[in-house]
């Protein structure tokens, strides 16, 4: 026996391991898996948008500006032709312009606040909206409506960008599809920014940067969000594939050699750096001044649009005589990417003057546009302006100081980057935006430099109001902080003792399921079997819906409005009945003895965890008062 207790035990076997190894993988792929799935269909769709929205673009744009008023602007080299959208051959009648404009925004208010309110403005502003404050819910309509709704105001002559429309249709598809799945709050504002981030990367071509600004634009704060560049990575890159199917794989814009190579060069950038967060403050208060001004407007909502658009029209008519029938000029009008890439051809041969009032230009036509209820994005122009006024600030250093500005076309390129950096707050995915936009990383150095600077020089005013200032503001992650306070307390701790909660058993007709209701004030009921095993729950709501169905009402069972539900354990924290709250959308929630043994022991409302919270943060208060008076 005293030999059998010396004998030392041989190692287990490594195979003994290997269930529990399975059901751990299992638990962790499980919702991996299923996010990454989910993520790469909103990337076949976001693609899929990109297309659409590229083909309406240049379709209304053919038979408008083009076959109306014979303006022909041009665009990127990389642009997606559509074989059988070719270009007009009429003469230019700039008296058109704005006749043009009046009818896309009298077409496009119509559709927009007929049909979808939320597709008014810059749509990426609505997408941040709906991560923080909406639960990441887009209406199904939203996106189809803001599609057709850009297409006509910016193809019609209105100031506006590819990636409002395109972020909010990849995004309100992430929202439709987790609600589709039926997935937990948190995985739909995840999809929906991962949606986002894909429609950046097809219409620009710009993978990483489709990602990284997913999860950067949402903060005005250097803060990303961690959960939600992996999804909106996978997402971006199939987005970007489905878009390269039909368009091909080259980047938006062709550039010549431009390289940095030289220290001195760094000073002159600082300067850019400087005037590109002083022009960014005036874009956004401008902005924003005709927003406040269009809405103080005493007409009908859907008529604004149609009015910001004709005084657009006007305003580009008004420069492009004023300055000597320069067709440059009305790239104040629409994409303006024609003149960008003009510039990337060949910039000495661009006017500074021209240049600068095509930045000045862009701006009071994008806060007429856009700020008059318009569908567009503000990433286009925002592009437009930092590359016109970077270009004249290097042409001025190519003439006078020809060492420190070699190429201007490489402060176009800077002052694109520098420029929206410091207007959205977005330094760093703004800096990947313009090296793929490009197809040129050689910038990096000074790219870099200009929108760290810019972004450290700009004030607090955004573009995108919707954003805030860091993880700590966003209702989506406050939870978080609450759970803080509440650790260490368990369920147990805030039952009443004693309370029997009220139920029901799975055969209980329609009728005593709405006498129970009336006899309780809960909104939620459990639902249990003849040994009190929790079977699921029955909400208000489902009953208010059903009893409307009249030649159902009969027939119908409590088993029949059930769903399942997650419960609480009496030894679960506080900190995990927050989240099973979240996760089951729910206001209240039944709590069992344990999940291998459901027997019900009481139902516990979102207001019993917020009573506990608050006594716990008044104690800490009480307990720091009494030791700073004791010390």
């Amino acid at each position: 026996m005293d030999a059998e207790r010396t004998t030392p035990s041989r190692p287990s076997s490594p195979l003994r391991w290997f269930p529990e190894f399975l059901q751990v993988t299992r638990k962790r792929s499980g919702p991996q898996m299923r996010l990454f799935g989910s993520a790469v269909l909103v990337g076949v769709v976001a693609g899929l948008g990109a297309v659409a929205f590229s083909v309406a673009c240049q379709a209304v744009v053919r038979f408008s500006l083009d076959g109306i008023a014979g303006y022909r602007a041009g665009g990127p080299h990389g642009e997606p032709r559509v074989a059988w959208i070719t270009e007009g051959d009429g003469q230019l009648l700039p008296w058109l312009l704005p006749a043009t404009a009046l009818v896309g925004g009298l077409v496009s208010g119509f559709l927009v606040f007929r049909f979808a309110p939320e597709a008014e403005g810059h749509g990426t502003d609505s997408v941040i909206a709906a991560y923080h404050f909406r639960y990441g819910e887009i209406r199904a309509r939203v996106p189809i409506v803001k599609l057709i709704a850009s297409a006509i105001t910016i193809g019609t002559g209105g100031s506006g960008g590819r990636e409002g429309p395109i972020a909010q249709i990849g995004a309100g598809f992430g929202s439709m599809l987790a609600r589709w799945l039926g997935l937990a709050v948190a995985e739909r504002r995840i999809l929906l920014a991962a949606g986002m981030g894909a429609g950046i990367a097809a219409i620009f071509r710009a993978p990483l940067a489709g990602a990284l600004f997913a999860a950067e634009v949402l903060y005005s704060a250097p803060e990303f969000e961690p959960e939600v560049i992996i999804p909106a990575g996978v997402a971006s890159v199939v987005s970007y594939s489905t878009f390269g199917l039909f368009f091909g794989w080259r980047s938006l814009f062709t550039t010549p050699l431009l390289e940095f190579n030289s220290v001195g060069q760094l000073g002159a950038y600082l300067v850019l750096a400087v005037a590109m967060a002083l022009l960014a403050m005036i874009y956004t208060r401008t902005f924003y001044w005709f927003t406040y001004l269009f809405g103080r407007l005493q007409v009908a909502r859907w008529l604004k649009p149609a009015i910001g658009a004709a005084v657009t029209g006007l305003v580009a008519m008004g420069l492009y005589y004023a300055l000597g029938r320069d067709v440059h000029t009305l790239s104040v009008l629409s994409f303006g990417y024609g003149l960008l890439q003009d510039g990337f051809t060949d910039a000495t041969s661009m006017s500074a003057s021209v240049l600068v009032t095509v930045a000045l230009g862009k701006i009071v036509s994008t806060g007429l546009t856009i700020g008059s209820g318009g569908s567009g994005g503000v990433f286009g122009p925002s592009m437009v302006i930092g590359g016109c006024a970077g270009g004249a600030f290097g042409l001025l250093l190519h003439r006078f100081w020809p060492e420190l500005a070699p190429q201007p076309a490489s402060f176009m390129i800077i002052g694109m980057a520098g420029f929206f950096a410091a207007a959205a707050k977005t330094p760093f995915s703004t800096l990947v935006i313009v090296c793929e936009l490009t197809g040129d990383y050689r910038l990096i150095v000074p790219a870099l430099w200009v929108c760290a600077l810019a972004y450290l020089l700009s004030d607090e005013q955004s573009l995108y109001r919707s954003q805030v200032p860091g993880r700590y503001y966003s209702p989506a992650h406050q939870g978080g902080y609450v759970q803080a306070v509440l650790a260490g307390t368990t369920v147990r701790d805030i039952l009443r003792p004693g309370a029997k909660p009220a139920s029901l058993i799975p055969s209980d007709s329609l009728t005593t399921v709405l006498d129970r209701f009336d006899a309780t004030s809960r909104i939620v009921l459990p639902v249990v079997d003849g040994e009190s095993q929790l079977m699921g729950v029955i909400h208000l709501n489902e009953v208010y819906w059903t009893s409307h169905r009249q030649a159902m009402f009969p027939w119908l069972v409590a088993a029949d409005l059930m769903r399942p539900v997650r419960p609480l354990q009496t030894d679960d924290s506080l900190e995990r009945a927050v989240e099973l709250f979240a996760e089951n959308d729910l206001s209240e929630l039944p709590v069992v003895e344990a999940v291998a043994n459901p027997k019900l022991v009481a139902m516990v409302r979102r207001t019993d965890v917020a009573k506990a919270y608050l006594r716990r943060v008044h104690a800490q208060s009480e307990g720091s008062g009494q030791q700073s008076v004791g010390t």
